[in-house]
């Protein structure tokens, strides 16, 4: 592809921000064309702005390194430099839903991994391969606007992406009531063990509104586009528990599930294993082979082991049994840094360009 599109990243200093430069370094699709953070970042190469702070095992490349970051708050500087940008701020939610507002008014498209715009009625909030309809919406989003390439689309919270693919393939057997628990990597604070020696040996039963997202979030998702804007889902009803623990990378999750009509264990690993989206059809680049993997191994999925599953794009279910109160339970895992951030990010993009919703800023 020689003519790619320009991307940048805002919120580029960050662990997520860092994360979306290791991905669009060298993409088929786009290419690194600015790098935003706050204004005391601004002004100075890259890799003087996280010198002390790169999170990551992949080095910086050299080329990104020596490029000049630029204040995120320079809407009109960002728009010459880039066909769309990717969000990845730590801002209140009224500072982010201006920012990405602004953003979006300037014409320029807005993949967004932060919290503020998922309710939002007409921002699609996607997992590609469950509900790329919904990004039928931002039509009616440009006419509230009142633009013709801007507009918001927004990735879910990090934690469902563990629970929610392997769900929705059994929607149709009627589920009835779902019961969670997450044990979420430290990764997903943005953090690592040389920054918080605390988590060492140590569980935390409480993430500042994480519940109240991994409940409601899916419903969103399994809901429908009606009248301009999506309708979320009214069941099944789902009761979640997050808590923070001792692992640098991947969010696991227990799961217990009834069903209206319950189908047998074989039929379900089935569902799991035939599943396929719109990514794997058009064979995205950030797209994994093969969307779910179930795990016949009574110790798997393990993080250390699994979360890398398709670069860190794959879904991994297993340990599925039946259960004294519930149908069924199980366990799942995904990467939440890869598939739940900045590869989710990515993957949308991916999506919303080979759709026509991407295209360069003429």
């Amino acid at each position: 592809m020689k003519n790619k599109l320009r991307a940048g990243i805002i919120g580029a200093t960050g662990m997520v921000g860092q994360r979306f430069v290791t991905l669009l370094h060298d993409h088929p699709y786009f290419e690194i064309s600015a790098l935003a953070a706050s204004a005391r970042s601004a002004g100075v190469p890259y890799g003087k702005a996280v010198e002390g702070r790169w999170k990551l095992k992949a080095e910086l490349p050299e080329d990104v390194a020596a490029m000049t970051v630029t204040d995120a708050a320079n809407i009109e500087e960002m728009k010459s430099k880039c066909d769309f940008v990717f969000c990845a701020v730590n801002m209140k939610k009224d500072d982010i839903l201006a920012l990405e507002s602004a953003y979006a008014k300037a014409e320029i498209p807005v993949i967004s991994n932060n919290s503020a715009n998922r309710w939002t009625d007409d921002v699609p909030m996607v997992i590609p391969e469950i509900n790329d309809a919904h990004l039928e919406v931002i039509e009616s989003q440009r006419h509230r606007l009142g633009t013709k390439r801007g507009f918001i689309a927004v990735k879910p919270n990090c934690s469902i992406q563990s629970y929610v693919p392997a769900l929705t393939p059994l929607l149709k057997y009627g589920i009835k009531e779902v019961v969670v628990t997450t044990y979420q990597a430290i990764s997903g604070s943005g953090k690592t063990f040389r920054e918080w020696p605390e988590m060492i040996d140590n569980l935390i039963p409480f993430i500042s509104g994480e519940e109240d997202k991994s409940q409601y979030e899916p419903l969103k998702i399994w809901g429908e586009v009606q009248g301009g804007i999506i309708r979320a889902a009214e069941e099944p009803k789902i009761s979640v528990q997050c808590l923070r623990v001792p692992v640098s990378d991947g969010h696991t999750a227990a799961i217990f599930v009834n069903f209206e009509k319950k189908p047998p264990k074989e039929a379900i690993i089935r569902e799991w294993n035939e599943y396929r989206g719109v990514p794997q059809l058009l064979e995205l680049p950030h797209a994994p082979k093969q969307f779910i993997t179930y795990f016949e191994e009574d110790d798997r999925p393990q993080a250390a082991l699994d979360r890398d599953l398709y670069g860190g794009m794959g879904i991994c279910v297993g340990r599925l049994r039946e259960d004294v109160n519930f149908d069924y339970k199980f366990v799942g895992l995904s990467h939440n840094t890869l598939r739940g951030a900045a590869g989710g990010a990515v993957l949308i993009a991916e999506l919303l360009y080979r759709k026509g919703y991407l295209t360069a800023n003429e």
